[in-house]
């Protein structure tokens, strides 16, 4: 698939106006952007197997304890999936065409394979809004249960939470309902790409963060700070009446954002750079 093919239809997913989107889908066509050469189709069928894989094993499991059982067995042991300790940091962990050929990734990657099994059957999955170490929550009526893909969906308490929190950050976990509380998919999405962004940027590889950056863009097409930093960076590169084309852009869909003094300050303080 031609890279424009894919950003349009990346585009389409991120100006759907819903928060349940196909995430395995979008996060295979954001694989294909770095991977051009994979044939699509095939990491299709795997998602389709899963998903088939699931529908055989889920009969029956009623309660929360036995949905996590079945999304380990099915995700961790059939399909041999695992978090990758000994490479964590690299790159191929974030990218969920290679995360399928490696049978391992990070725990957002791994996160949004068990988000697309687990809805395969109809359940209740989602991310959490938990810094720093992506996790997720299984819900069924009106209880909730948070699991960590990265360790085989083990199931975390309350205690668990603090204890990832303070390896995190250094310091008790604040009581904090949001915490707990579930994300969009297009938040998942944005956070896999942050894994991809950061790491290039870290490195020093600002070209491979800009390319990053214009699909957290497409994902997120009204977010003005993602806008803003793709802008600044591609300023960086020289790319000035590029950053002031996406700036007109922006304000010319979004009106009224509430944002136009300060993107209004940016074009002036860029058009005088031009000069």
């Amino acid at each position: 698939m031609i890279k424009a093919e894919l950003m349009n239809r990346i585009g389409a997913i991120g100006a759907q106006d819903t928060d349940l989107l196909d995430i395995g889908e979008a996060a295979l066509l954001l694989a294909n952007l770095d991977l051009p050469e994979s044939n699509i189709a095939a990491y299709e069928e795997e998602l389709t197997l899963i998903a088939s894989d699931m529908k055989a094993a889920s009969h029956g499991a009623d309660t929360l304890a036995d949905r996590i059982t079945v999304l380990s067995d099915v995700l961790y042991k059939q399909h041999q999936f695992h978090g990758d300790v000994e490479t964590y940091d690299d790159p191929q962990n974030a990218n969920l065409m290679r995360v399928i050929d490696r049978r391992k990734g990070l725990p957002v990657a791994l996160g949004i394979l068990a988000i697309h099994a687990g809805r395969a059957v109809g359940w209740e999955i989602s991310g959490l809004n938990f810094p720093g170490h992506f996790l997720l929550r299984l819900s069924r009526a009106g209880e909730h249960a948070f699991i960590d893909p990265f360790d085989e969906a083990r199931q975390v308490n309350t205690e668990d939470l603090q204890n990832i929190f303070l390896r995190l950050h250094g310091q008790k976990m604040p009581r904090q309902a949001e915490f707990t509380q579930a994300v969009s998919d297009r938040d998942i999405l944005v956070r896999l790409q942050n894994n991809i962004k950061i790491r290039a940027l870290n490195e020093g590889d600002r070209e491979r963060g800009i390319e990053i950056l214009q699909t957290i863009a497409l994902l997120v097409p009204r977010n003005v700070e993602t806008l803003t930093e793709l802008a600044i960076q591609e300023v960086s590169m020289g790319s000035i009446k590029s950053a002031l084309g996406r700036i007109n852009g922006y304000m010319s869909r979004n009106p009224n954002s509430g944002h136009e003094r300060n993107l209004s300050a940016l074009k002036e303080k860029l058009n005088r750079s031009l000069n």
